[in-house]
């Protein structure tokens, strides 16, 4: 998660994603959000917290706009 977030973030970043998989198990009965999901959370948030925590709350909302953004950022560098 460091690399992902930077050092000072790396706790609370991992704190966020075990709120992810709470937020996931309620909504959708599965135990944690696949791996493509957080994959995802983490191409979309370009190692800011703040953007982390805008599209983990996207993913549970509808992971489809989050895939479309992780796509779209992939191809050009922006959300």
């Amino acid at each position: 998660m460091e690399s992902a977030v930077g050092k000072e973030a790396a706790d609370a970043a991992l704190d966020l994603l075990e709120l992810v998989e709470y937020a996931w198990h309620d909504c959708y009965g599965e135990v944690t959000p696949p791996e493509e999901i957080v994959d995802d959370i983490l191409t979309c948030a370009q190692g800011d917290l703040a953007e982390m925590i805008r599209f983990a709350l996207m993913a549970v909302e509808d992971s489809r706009d989050l895939h479309v953004a992780a796509r779209q950022i992939e191809a050009d560098g922006t959300p």
